[in-house]
C-alpha cells in the first residue's frame, strides 16, 4: 500500500493535525469481512466528530468516509466518497467544525516546559469567573 494513500490512517490523520485539527484514534482492528478500516475522532474535547473510512474498492474513490457527531452538527448517515484529504477538510469546515491553533495546550505541558510554568500558562489561558465578570459588564 503507498505511504501517502488517503485511506491509511497515519496518513489521515497527520494530514488533519497538520491542518489544525486534534485527532485521536478510536479503533482499527475491525475484523476481516467489515468493510470498515479504522475510526478516529477529530476534535474530542469540543466536537467530537467520528470519522470511519470503509474501503471495499467498489466505489468511484478508493475511500468512502463517514461523519458521525451524532446529528448535532453534521447530518445522520453523512459519507463522503473522495480520494482527496482537502474534500474531507472542507466539510469539516462547512459543517463548523473549526481547526484549532497548532500546538494548543490541550491541558497537556509542552515538551520540555516544567510544571510549574505550564499551570501558569494555563491559568493566563483561562481567565477567571472575575475576569470574565468584568468583560461582560464593561467596568
Amino acid at each position: 500500500m503507498a505511504k501517502n494513500n488517503i485511506t491509511t490512517q497515519g496518513y489521515f490523520v497527520r494530514r488533519l493535525r497538520n491542518s489544525g485539527f486534534i485527532t485521536s484514534r478510536v479503533y482499527d482492528r475491525y475484523s476481516d469481512e467489515d468493510q470498515r478500516k479504522w475510526t478516529i475522532v477529530v476534535n474530542p474535547t469540543s466536537d467530537s466528530v467520528l470519522i470511519t473510512c470503509c474501503d471495499n474498492g467498489e466505489w468511484p474513490y478508493k475511500g468512502l468516509y463517514e461523519l458521525s457527531d451524532g446529528g448535532r452538527k453534521i447530518p445522520r448517515g453523512y459519507y463522503i466518497n473522495t480520494d482527496s484529504i482537502e474534500v474531507i477538510i472542507s466539510h469539516l469546515i462547512t459543517f463548523n467544525i473549526d481547526a484549532t491553533e497548532i500546538n494548543n495546550l490541550n491541558g497537556r505541558p509542552k515538551q520540555g516546559q516544567p510544571k510549574k510554568d505550564f499551570k501558569k500558562a494555563l491559568s493566563e489561558e483561562t481567565p477567571s469567573k472575575k475576569d470574565s465578570e468584568v468583560q461582560t459588564t464593561g467596568k
